[in-house]
């Protein structure tokens, strides 16, 4: 070989981050691809993959601060795992992992330990001082039509079938970042984007074939770094859905597993019983324990053994990747309670210490706040459980928000009072201002269609989630009253496509186009709240009091030493003037409130007379 092709050679396989220096090379993959010098943690876990790796003694070129402390082989000889030890002075820069087969190079790799960005350990989460926008990739744009179909990928377009691939992708969300800016959304909560080659309904992303790379369908991982970095500049932050609970029966760790016990069950299919309660249970068998957290959601979703320590560390390093790779603002766990729930611990608490102010939310889905509240950081539970996880959902405050509003208004039985009560019972949580509250998301029914289409409903519902303590979200297409009515629990149609994200398309959420005025009204309606509350100090950290419903009447307020913010739902048809001393502690010493919506001015004491049907949030001065 000329020294020429020798350079270029040598130059190809440094662009493709494997430098295998042999045609046959037996090492398809080493897994993270990269790391990071200066991490907390000095250990690294390596998975070498290919084809009877066990054969072959693993050695490392000399660098300074990098030593193998072990490598463990297993049932499957396709399989290496490399221990490895980097001390304070590993620098920045690339070594070679070698198999050697007696005294010859069998393969090799050059691993690259990276410089971190400056600050990367604090680095900056969401809030309650955000918005997030939950975006579906799949349904929101498509920016990049020639990215529809990819060679080699099982699922191809097909937009007219409701659970198919329709061609929204990242470059289509980089496209509306303007958009989502001027709505007043502080940051993005994608569905999950990496690979899901699996045969169809692959575009919801909960099936992951590959868990360091993007779906080429959606994108790449370096379009997903852009997309991080242009949202940046516009101060969006971007958070990743991520499943540690399962994969795709596609993935290629399930087809060759490492491990007998990689999947639980064997490897075989037993469905999930999905009896949550069982987890707090103090008299819940070790059956139905198993049968809740072992079993799988369905055939085509492998559940994942955490309790195998290789596939822990592998879950918790991949992790640590994705965030330190990409720059992520945080994290939306998907089925918290389903995965081992002592591995959640040890997941949550290497999150908090590589990164003390991460933040991290979980989908606990289940309206009992006795539940949920238990996997919350700070949590004194009655079996000692801990954990390191900062936020979850608020199913509990979802559910209620959307039964006060559709439900007659009884004495103390149903309507406003439901909220109330269910809203009372935050004294469960270890931080109830930590948690992430909304009107809907991609897995139920669109919050139009909770509230039965009634526009006065809707803005009640979005007036008290953008008020209430917490950070918000709002599922997209929810400005423009996007509804799923007459297919209840429809998923294709939940996630139906934003109108104006594709070539083609006669309505266009985006610019206004084809919008009715009651899907205008209501995008104003939003857009103002959002950039009313992007600024107020008083909703981002304020306390919260609130006042028993009455006559249809619900009263909240959040406040500061500078301030305080009132909102009032009157679910009644008719005007209704309400006395003001009830609300003394809150009002004594303001002499007037003005609507945020409105502009109007309304006095704080003696009687205000409220608007029917109606959401007033009150600046009190």
């Amino acid at each position: 070989m000329t020294a020429y092709l020798q350079r270029l050679t040598i130059a190809l396989l440094l662009l493709i981050g494997s430098s295998t220096i042999f045609a046959q090379s037996p090492l398809e993959r080493v897994e993270p691809p990269n790391w990071w010098a200066g991490m907390n943690n000095p250990e690294l876990q390596l998975l070498l993959y290919g084809d009877n790796l066990a054969q072959y003694k693993v050695v490392l070129s000399d660098y300074e601060g990098v030593k193998i402390t072990s490598t463990v082989r297993v049932q499957n000889d396709n399989y290496l795992f490399v221990n490895l030890d980097l001390s304070e002075d590993a620098a920045p820069g690339t070594f070679q992992i070698r198999l050697l087969d007696g005294e010859d190079i069998a393969a090799s790799y050059d691993y690259e330990l990276r410089e971190r960005e400056p600050g990367s350990a604090m680095r900056e989460s969401f809030t309650p001082a955000d918005v997030m926008y939950l975006i579906t990739p799949d349904r929101l744009a498509n920016g990049n039509p020639d990215n529809d179909a990819v060679a080699g990928m099982l699922e191809k377009p097909d937009r007219d079938f409701k659970g198919g691939r329709h061609g929204g992708d990242i470059q289509g969300i980089i496209d509306r970042l303007d958009y989502i800016h001027d709505m007043g959304f502080t940051a993005i909560w994608l569905n999950p984007v990496l690979e899901n080659d699996m045969p169809d309904y692959s575009y919801h992303g909960y099936a992951a074939t590959d868990f360091y790379k993007v779906d080429q369908r959606f994108g790449s991982n370096e379009e997903y770094l852009e997309l991080i970095a242009k949202a940046k500049d516009k101060g969006i932050k971007i958070i990743m859905d991520m499943i540690l609970n399962h994969s795709g029966s596609e993935h290629w760790f399930v087809k060759d597993m490492p491990t007998d016990d990689w999947v639980n069950f064997g490897g075989e299919y037993v469905n999930t019983s999905h009896r949550r309660h069982t987890v707090q249970d103090i008299h819940a068998s070790e059956y139905d324990k198993r049968m809740f957290s072992d079993g799988w959601f369905v055939k085509t979703m492998p559940d994942l053994n955490q309790r195998n320590p290789l596939l822990a560390t592998y879950l918790i390093q991949n992790t640590i990747w994705w965030i330190e790779y990409s720059g992520l603002s945080g994290i939306r766990m998907d089925t918290y309670p389903y995965p081992d729930k002592d591995f959640m611990t040890d997941w949550t608490c290497a999150i908090r210490a590589e990164y003390p102010n991460f933040n991290t939310v979980g989908e606990e889905w289940v309206n009992n706040p006795a539940i949920v509240s238990y996997w919350q950081e700070g949590k004194d539970n009655h079996d000692d459980y801990t954990s390191c996880l900062p936020s979850l959902m608020d199913f509990p405050i979802q559910f209620a928000l959307a039964q006060a509003l559709v439900q007659e208004e009884k004495q103390y039985g149903s309507g406003l009072i439901e909220l109330y009560k269910m809203l009372s019972q935050d004294f469960l949580y270890a931080d109830p201002y930590s948690l992430v509250v909304f009107p809907d998301n991609h897995d139920m029914d669109r919050f139009f269609t909770q509230v039965n289409e009634d526009l006065d409903l809707f803005k009640m519902g979005i007036a008290y989630t953008l008020t209430v303590r917490g950070t918000p979200q709002l599922y997209y297409g929810t400005e423009i009253l996007m509804d799923n009515t007459g297919n209840p629990g429809d998923h294709g149609i939940i996630r139906t496509d934003f109108p104006g994200g594709w070539a083609g398309d006669e309505v266009n959420g985006f610019t206004g186009k084809g919008l009715s005025e009651q899907q205008k009204e209501a995008k104003a309606y939003i857009k103002k709240l959002l950039n009313w509350r992007k600024g107020n100090e008083v909703i981002h950290h304020g306390q919260l009091m609130q006042f028993v419903p009455h006559e249809g009447v619900y009263t909240i307020f959040r406040y500061t030493d500078e301030g305080k913010v009132m909102t009032i739902l009157n679910k009644n048809a008719e005007a209704k003037t309400i006395a003001l001393d009830r609300y003394a502690e809150m009002l004594s010493g303001t002499s007037r409130g003005e609507d945020v919506i409105s502009g109007k001015a309304y006095p704080t004491s003696g009687e205000m007379e409220l608007p029917g049907r109606s959401a007033l949030i009150l600046e009190v001065e």
